[in-house]
């Protein structure tokens, strides 16, 4: 091969590994919506999945019969939506679970449409609400490096706590993790995707998205998950059947090593 061809060709290599090893290592950048009581309009990307996160855990109604072309699924605050086909302009009402606050979507979708992974929905009359104390604070705050439940408690007030309540504990620093599948439960039909990931000292705990892909309701099982975990907690024991809203949860695995070493 002549030398420069194959110095190029090597280069080529390098490049490719150090642009793949960035896209993985670094979170999409939120999109931040303010909430002026005017529905937010969203056209999604058909074939992709946009997450729409909201001030504070939230359940979705979404129309009959869009439910063939929309796949929907809320976690804490954060709802995905992923489009299998183009639709026309519908309105989609979103309402926190305590039902104090509505949101309302006007949500389309095309082929031709921009990509816009992460929106975050910011509502002012939320945060004008005084901050409460929160309890895992104080856990982490007291040592350098927090025990497994500390850590747990702090990962799942991150994902589903209103984000007036959220603040950030020096003893915990966020780590990458990729978010793309992983074969973690044996048997069943269940999907994981790694959501986020934290560390403390030597410890590490990982958010993965956990969904029911069948058509039967199935129990959680922590014997039934690979790897090397020094907890495992679901946030909910049990997935219904694909479809229903509650085919979803999530599961904070606490390890010694990074998720990718653990599993």
């Amino acid at each position: 091969m002549d030398p420069i061809i194959d110095r190029i060709a090597r280069l080529w290599v390098i490049v490719s590994l150090c642009t793949t090893a960035v896209v993985h290592a670094e979170p999409p950048v939120a999109e931040r919506i303010e909430w002026n009581k005017v529905p937010v309009e969203i056209v999604l990307k058909t074939g992709t999945e946009t997450q729409v996160q909201f001030p504070a855990p939230v359940k979705v109604g979404v129309p009959a019969g869009l439910k063939a072309e929309l796949r929907t699924q809320s976690v804490g605050d954060t709802v995905y939506f992923q489009a299998s086909a183009a639709f026309e302009t519908t309105r989609i009402v979103v309402q926190t679970r305590d039902g104090a606050h509505t949101y309302l979507l006007d949500l389309a979708a095309s082929a031709t449409a921009d990509l816009r992974p992460l929106l975050r929905i910011v509502d002012a009359a939320m945060q004008d609400k005084p901050d409460e104390t929160s309890d895992v604070d104080a856990d982490l705050a007291s040592t350098r490096q927090s025990d497994p439940v500390a850590l747990t408690r702090y990962a799942a007030q991150q994902l589903y706590a209103p984000s007036r309540l959220l603040h950030d504990v020096p003893a915990i620093v966020r780590v990458p993790v990729r978010t793309e599948r992983v074969d973690l439960l044996r048997g069943g039909s269940v999907t994981a995707v790694p959501l986020i990931a934290w560390r403390s000292g030597v410890l590490h705990v990982t958010a993965v998205k956990l969904t029911n892909t069948g058509s039967a309701p199935i129990e959680l099982d922590p014997r039934a998950l690979r790897g090397a975990w020094l907890t495992a907690t679901f946030q909910h024991n049990r997935l219904l059947a694909a479809g229903d809203e509650a085919d979803t949860t999530v599961v904070y695995l606490v390890s010694a090593r990074p998720f990718a070493a653990a599993r």
